[in-house]
């Protein structure tokens, strides 16, 4: 937790896993969050129970944003406050990555950011990721940059961030939320390559 004061019982995650094949990360009011992961669990799992086999992933993506969508144009509702970040696999399209609105809006990505200072951090992606080349270890590299250079916060450490990774092996997806000291492997791996650039600059002046 970032507040020593906050009870280490209670956990608030930003990070769901939806079913076997897909997760998803928030940004925005918790409790609207913990309501529509719960609809997309329910959603995946009808789907599942109907068919035998896991939803598409945009499938399930569209179904909840047409429940979100509803919800701005009825009568004594508000819309949810939430932005939603989903991950998935399936055997239609492979790896995906969508990103819905609280407007119900959705769109497909290769690489994007919601929440504070989403805008650098999209400007940050745009720049510097590389769709041929670029293995999970790369794209891990790149997470730690761009959360170091847009959150609200002098230096990074492994309590205050929550990274996952979906892969797949032997037929099966993976879903994996990487353990603190991995996140602090990654963050100390970056803070050396800063300092080896900045003192690369050094050297160059006159």
């Amino acid at each position: 937790n970032t507040n020593k004061l906050l009870d280490e019982v209670f956990h608030s995650e930003k990070i769901y896993k939806l079913n076997d094949d897909m997760a998803c990360s928030v940004a925005g009011l918790t409790s609207d969050a913990n309501l529509l992961t719960n609809e997309l669990r329910l959603i995946a799992q009808r789907f599942k129970y109907t068919y035998g086999e896991s939803i598409p992933c945009e499938q399930l993506v569209s179904w909840l944003c047409d429940i979100k969508q509803a919800y701005t144009q009825s009568g004594g509702k508000r819309p949810f406050g939430v932005s939603i970040l989903y991950i998935g696999w399936d055997k239609h399209y492979g790896f995906q990555l969508y990103q819905s609105d609280p407007s119900g809006n959705y769109g497909g990505w290769k690489a994007t950011c919601v929440g504070n200072n989403w805008n650098a951090a999209v400007s940050m992606l745009k720049q510097e990721y590389k769709e041929d080349d670029m293995k999970l270890s790369d794209a891990l590299d790149l997470s730690i940059k761009v959360l170091s250079k847009t959150l609200d916060m002098t230096k990074l450490s492994p309590e205050k961030i929550e990274i996952s990774t979906l892969t797949r092996e032997n037929g099966k997806t993976l879903i994996k939320i990487l353990p603190a000291d991995k996140v602090e492997e990654l963050i100390k791996k970056y803070e050396a390559a800063e300092a080896e650039a900045e003192a690369a600059k050094k050297e160059k002046k006159p």
